[in-house]
């Protein structure tokens, strides 16, 4: 989240607790009976509301304690209930039903026992029973609401990031096809030419004859483009990522992640099969813990090991709201990161940890430098 996000959001919680203070210090101005008291009792109540995000259960608490000592000192109307009903909202938004049923109980009961005994009363406290209903149901609409939000804007990135493996696959594909087709064709063609044009080459000067001009012309071209057709070969068959963990960690950090790289052991240059891994690895684990893991601290540690150690360990864990009793279903990335490195001999753990958070570690097999 941007820090303008943030400061909006501040902003408009802000203008929330002066606003509900404002209309229940306006209506207490108008109670003969109100006193500094009271008034001080609504002003807190009301400003604790700017802390309903950071903080939901102890602003619940607080305005509850508040706007219940209010009624029970000055038996004002039902709208004295408005920081309450705020507090009980977000406190249902957030998940916390009981709390909120808890603290509705709590200050009707305050607002019933010390108002006279008249039907007036009792029909406020049913108006304000009906309105605290509204407030925990409209709370626990809005959390399946933002829920149901987070759901479709993860399948909609899920089948995005699937599309776009699928194309690039395609196009691996397709490029392994094209520097197939060209080592058959082309390839030959001038093997045939350059081999032709030194034999020729060759046995006019074992002859003792000149070598005509345009025979060593197409020798040199000969060779020339076999040099530059294997190039064009190897782009085409590159299809390995460009970058390292550590610019990973950077973009990572740069996109508001908490991340941490720890890198241990004697380094040494991959393979390039074993660097490719590492770096998908660590790719995965970073996109599936910004979109999983929440506001989550995340480490990642490379170990090369000694000089006569021939594993590499990559670990990426973060404490963010994996639960050990909820294992994840693997999808599309922990499948490919998976086959990728079994592929190459190692084998790979992703599972959540027991102290809470998700957890990747994978062992890989560094063989000789290519």
């Amino acid at each position: 989240m941007s820090g303008r996000q943030v400061d909006r959001r501040v902003l408009a919680d802000v203008v929330l607790a002066a606003v509900v203070g404002a209309l229940g210090m306006g209506v207490a101005a108008f109670d003969d009976g109100t006193d500094a008291l009271d008034l001080t009792l609504i002003a807190l109540a009301s400003a604790s509301l700017a802390l309903h995000r950071a903080a939901p259960r102890a602003v619940l608490a607080a305005a509850t304690l508040l706007g219940t000592a209010y009624v029970v000192h000055a038996h004002p109307g039902p709208l004295s209930a408005l920081p309450v009903l705020g507090a009980v909202h977000t406190a249902a938004r957030v998940g916390h039903r009981g709390l909120a049923a808890a603290a509705s109980a709590v200050f009707l009961a305050g607002y019933v026992a010390t108002g006279p005994g008249t039907q007036e009363v009792a029909e406020r406290a049913g108006l304000l029973a009906g309105w605290f209903l509204c407030a925990v149901v409209t709370g626990l609409a809005d959390r399946n609401w933002q829920a149901y939000l987070r759901q479709t804007e993860e399948r909609a990135q899920e089948a995005e990031r699937t599309r776009e493996e699928a194309a690039l696959r395609r196009a691996g594909e397709e490029r392994l096809r094209i520097a197939r087709e060209l080592h058959d064709s082309l390839t030959h063609s001038i093997s045939i030419v350059k081999l032709r044009a030194g034999v020729a080459v060759h046995l006019a000067r074992k002859r003792g004859e000149e070598v005509p001009p345009a025979l060593l012309a197409i020798q040199e071209a000969s060779g020339e483009a076999m040099r530059e057709l294997r190039s064009a070969l190897q782009v085409l068959r590159a299809d390995e990522p460009s970058g390292s963990p550590a610019l990973l960690v950077e973009r990572a950090r740069a996109a508001g992640l908490a991340v941490g790289l720890t890198v241990t052991g004697d380094e040494r240059p991959l393979p390039r099969a074993v660097d490719g891994a590492v770096y998908r690895i660590v790719q995965e684990a970073l996109t599936n813990a910004a979109r999983h893991a929440g506001p989550a601290e995340i480490t990642v540690r490379i170990d090369y090991g000694g000089c006569g150690d021939g594993e590499l360990t990559v670990d990426v864990d973060d404490d963010g709201a994996a639960d050990p009793a909820r294992p994840p279903v693997p999808g599309t990335g922990l499948t490919g990161m998976r086959e990728r490195v079994t592929a190459l001999g190692g084998t790979l753990r992703a599972a959540p940890r027991a102290e809470g958070g998700f957890a990747v570690r994978a062992r890989l097999p560094m063989g000789e430098t290519v």
